[in-house]
């Protein structure tokens, strides 16, 4: 039996924790002869967020880490990659936006050998289940563009680089090298190191369920900068 790994990284995330962390666990991967460890990282949060942690460390297949200082979601999935022990690894935002039930469809080109990395496509999962894509059309054509970019820059052949919905065999993990992200730069870094070391990313589509700003929804305008910044560095002064 394969062991995967869900890395959530959670701040300020009160009104959508139980309930999200509830849909990851009720995930039945059993047909795929796989069984889930649930790492939560708490950013500092500063809403009561930390009293739910302490309860959610309670259930078995959990692990809870805090952090003393907001550090940002990149620091998070760090923190949580150093607790993962499994053969997979799963990227799950702590709201609302993306479907745990997506999981089998996410992690079944692993399982099977077809893939060792796997991206969850908001672009061709509005296509195939209706589902709406973004919740603001400058992150829709950020998006894209970034897209865009990644291909021309790495060679790659994707539809939504900035997808939360990355899974990754552990081992490809490993070889890529440390992650140095601190924020939401952690997409475009492990996305230029993954293409960078030779491996294909393969798509799958998936339910996409995007809250607005009123909403909580926290990434801005110059985390869409630093993104690009990120796939230059890495394009041009990240080889080895």
């Amino acid at each position: 039996m394969q062991t995967l790994s869900i890395i959530m990284p959670v701040y300020n995330e009160i009104e959508s924790l139980r309930r999200i962390f509830d849909m990851v666990e009720s995930v039945d991967l059993s047909a795929l002869d796989v069984e889930k460890q649930i790492v939560l990282i708490d950013d500092c949060s500063s809403d009561g967020t930390q009293a739910i942690m302490h309860e959610l460390e309670q259930r078995p297949g959990v692990c809870v880490c805090y952090h003393a200082l907001n550090r940002g979601k990149g620091a998070a999935i760090r923190t949580g990659l150093q607790r993962a022990s499994g053969d997979i690894v799963l990227i799950q935002d702590a709201d609302l936006e993306y479907d745990p039930h997506d999981y089998p469809d996410l992690i079944r080109p692993i399982i099977e050998g077809r893939a060792e990395v796997v991206y969850g496509s908001r672009i061709t999962g509005e296509r195939a289940y209706g589902t709406k894509r973004h919740s603001y059309v400058s992150f829709y054509v950020g998006g894209r563009f970034l897209s865009w970019l990644t291909n021309t820059l790495y060679g790659t052949n994707i539809t939504d680089e900035p997808t939360c919905y990355k899974v990754f065999r552990a081992d490809v993990l490993k070889a890529i090298g440390p992650l140095e992200c601190e924020g939401f730069e952690f997409c475009p870094e492990v996305t230029a190191k993954v293409a960078l070391h030779g491996y294909r990313i393969h798509e799958v589509p998936i339910h996409y369920y995007p809250r607005t700003k009123d909403q909580g929804k926290k990434i801005q305008w110059r985390d869409g900068a630093v993104a690009i910044q990120t796939l230059l560095k890495y394009r041009f002064f990240g080889r080895k």
